[in-house]
């Protein structure tokens, strides 16, 4: 097993509320409490957002992110899919559909961008959606920085077939960090670090639940 466990939230306002208002405070909070409680990966994926409330959600989040980091944390922002976002942000980076756009392009879009600001950004994190070996083996060959391996265990309101830990051990034995995601529980996530992941991800886990409390789960059955 690795010796610490990368932890990922992904985020879905939609689970708080009924109002726009409600769910984008309501989300912020969320986003407080996980950086402030150590988790490595927030993934900003609010799809149905138009551009420029995305844009003031992401730069809001990233605010907090920042303030995190005085309290001893690192987490890293990073958004689903919009690199041009994730940039005028100033966010950490992207993570990319297993279909998106290749890491390599959006790094060119990274340096061509800090090429023109006063303040060249930093290279971006790029997580890659992977849902077989060849997809994790291929991320690995562009220099992703993570793949997101799934559905693990199945994928909530889809028929999307489980892929089951063997697939995932399959998928780990590539050179970039594999995270487990889809169905991960307190539970059975370390039947995931076993198999090979170096961490795993999450929606309802974290959205859910006390993230301080399921951070020091997660991490205490490491060190055990």
């Amino acid at each position: 097993m690795p010796s610490r466990c990368l932890l990922y939230y992904i985020t879905d306002r939609s689970a708080f509320g009924a109002s726009e208002s409600q769910r984008r405070l309501k989300l912020l909070d969320k986003i407080a409490e996980a950086a402030h409680a150590g988790i490595d990966f927030i993934q900003l994926r609010e799809k149905d957002l138009s551009l420029r409330e995305l844009e003031s959600l992401a730069r809001e989040a990233q605010q907090i992110v920042g303030r995190s980091r005085s309290n001893h944390t690192n987490t890293a922002l990073l958004l689903n899919s919009r690199t041009d976002v994730a940039l005028v942000s100033h966010a950490a980076g992207v993570h990319l559909r297993s279909d998106d756009v290749s890491p390599e392009d959006v790094r060119r879009i990274w340096k061509f961008r800090g090429a023109a600001s006063e303040e060249p950004a930093a290279l971006p994190l790029i997580a890659v959606s992977c849902h077989s070996s060849e997809e994790v083996a291929r991320s690995a060959a562009a220099r992703a920085s993570i793949a997101v391996f799934a559905p693990v265990f199945g994928k909530q309101g889809t028929p999307t077939p489980a892929a089951g830990l063997e697939e995932l051990h399959q998928a780990c034995q590539f050179d970039i960090p594999v995270l487990a995601l889809g169905g991960i529980t307190a539970t059975n996530a370390e039947s995931c670090l076993q198999a090979g992941a170096a961490g795993i991800a999450a929606i309802r886990l974290f959205q859910e639940n006390e993230v301080a409390e399921v951070v020091r789960t997660l991490r205490a059955r490491i060190l055990a």
